[in-house]
């Protein structure tokens, strides 16, 4: 059976931890954008090699999505960590993937729940 170190409350994070906490945070977000940036345009290639392309860097910059996420694990909680992670890359790829660079038309419906997004964001990372 997998065993955690046992702590009864959180530990407020040293200046330097905080500093590679917020690196971890916005390195994840970076993948999450770029991967599903990719993952558009491998499906808009029009030849296999574009195709192949994106698709390999899709998962790449996933994968160290995936790396950052763990090393944030490390020195912030799951019930922390995963949703501000989550709901960033949600806000992230709206915003500047789809709204800015492929010019992909967002609803006012959609402006609010990013406004929700954002809002659940701040209240669970201001805990």
């Amino acid at each position: 059976m997998f065993r955690m170190p046992s702590s009864s409350a959180a530990t407020p994070l040293s200046a330097r931890q905080g500093l590679i906490a917020g690196a971890l945070f916005l390195l994840n977000l970076v993948c999450s954008i770029v991967s599903n940036t990719s993952f558009k345009l491998s499906a808009a290639s029009s030849h296999w090699k574009g195709f192949l392309t994106w698709q390999v860097v899709g998962n790449l910059t996933g994968f160290l999505g995936v790396l950052s996420l763990t090393g944030l694990l490390r020195l912030v909680p799951l019930h922390v960590a995963y949703p501000l992670t989550v709901g960033l890359a949600v806000v992230g790829v709206q915003v500047i993937a789809a709204g800015a660079l492929f010019r992909e038309a967002i609803s006012p419906a959609q402006w609010v729940g990013t406004g929700l997004i954002v809002l659940g964001i701040l209240l669970i990372g201001g805990h």
